[in-house]
């Protein structure tokens, strides 16, 4: 602890500070206080789970952090029960990734509430069920423990948004089958997520199957080497950038600029042979829109027959323009319309899906 020298020189200067403290009180009345920085933002919270491919090390997490920050994403945080396990990069390496976990047990016996009241996570990153298809546990069962941890974690939070991997591939020396376990059920997943996702706490579906090499892109026959993780982080890069730019507020540009706008599908009924689609679009400019464009493009060999709140028009391939009508083409920013449509499908169809974009008119333009 550093001592401080008594100075002669500054006592003789304090009764000339106190007199000039004096002359200035009255004026320092006249000021106005100095405005309060507003507060910074909390950072969005993101939370890696599953088993020895999200820890142990887990070194696809330093690959995904490092990209996110040279893409401009500062204001994240990575969170976890666990510290870092190293990998030779500097990142954010808080995690929950239990190495030897099965998530029938981590469902089976509640032990995600306490890690999400622990680290109150905004997104979770989910790669999660190697080491129950390794047991040779049945898929139904591990989806339902699936679905009980995204009713936890939207306990924890309403607004969670859900990245959930299709596996890994997996071809140990010891198994044999756990290769075709993991395409099985891996088959299963998008159709779950489907019927567990929600407008307000979606569920993404991230194909780190496809591309992955388990004699190239692991040192075992199951857990990724350098490549392999390169590979896991560009594939989770797009979805969670998406997942971010949907629940950071973002700068909305000048009023000047042109508008821009997103389309996002939901299904609203389903019945043998067709569904009820619906599709909102909502102006994502600072400029206001004077009409938009959508283009629908139905999954499953589906054909769109029918559109209300908006005129249609369908190409060969069944793909569907659907401009605005004459009365909610008009969007305010940040404000949406929705249309909706019934689609034909075929007997073999399996849930309905569709691919959505869209197109705005500025107005004046």
């Amino acid at each position: 602890m550093r001592r401080t020298r008594r100075s002669s020189s500054r006592l003789r200067i304090i009764p000339a500070l106190g007199l000039l403290a004096a002359l200035l009180l009255p004026l320092a009345l006249t000021f106005a206080p100095p405005a309060t920085a507003a507060p910074a933002a909390d950072p969005v919270r993101v939370m890696p789970l599953g088993d020895s491919i999200t820890g142990s090390p887990g070194c696809w997490r330093a690959v995904l952090w490092n990209r996110l920050l040279n893409s401009g994403y500062k204001d994240i945080d990575f969170v976890g029960t666990l510290p870092p396990q190293g990998c030779g990069q500097a990142h954010d390496g808080d995690n929950e990734g239990h190495g030897g976990e099965l998530v029938t047990n981590v469902a089976d016996q509640n032990l995600l509430p306490g890690r999400l009241a622990a680290t109150r996570p905004d997104i979770v990153v989910m790669h999660f069920g190697t080491n129950d298809v390794w047991s040779s546990i049945a898929p139904d069962r591990i989806l339902a423990a699936y679905t009980k941890l995204v009713t936890q974690m939207r306990a924890s939070n309403p607004d969670m948004r859900i990245l959930v991997a299709q596996l890994i591939p997996m071809n140990p020396g010891s198994c044999a089958a756990c290769a075709q376990r993991v395409v099985d059920f891996n088959a299963r997943i998008p159709d779950w997520a489907r019927a567990t996702g929600t407008e307000r706490s979606p569920v993404t579906v991230v194909d780190q199957w496809t591309g992955f090499s388990t004699a190239t892109d692991t040192y075992d026959g199951v857990h990724p080497n350098a490549s392999g993780d390169d590979k896991i982080a560009a594939r989770w890069f797009p979805a969670l950038k998406a997942a971010l730019d949907a629940g950071v507020p973002q700068d909305p540009g000048d009023p000047g600029e042109p508008a821009a706008c997103t389309a996002r599908f939901r299904a609203v009924s389903t019945w043998q042979g067709g569904y009820q689609g619906e599709v909102t679009v909502t102006n994502t400019s600072a400029s206001a829109a004077s009409g938009w464009t959508a283009t629908v493009a139905p999954a499953g060999g589906a054909r769109i027959g029918q559109v209300w709140n908006g005129t249609l028009t369908t190409a060969a391939d069944g793909t569907a323009t659907v401009t605005n009508a004459g009365w909610n083409g008009a969007l305010a920013p940040g404000a949406s319309a929705t249309f909706g449509f019934v689609a034909t499908t075929p007997a073999t169809a399996g849930a309905p899906a569709a691919t959505v974009t869209c197109t705005a008119k500025s107005s004046g333009a």
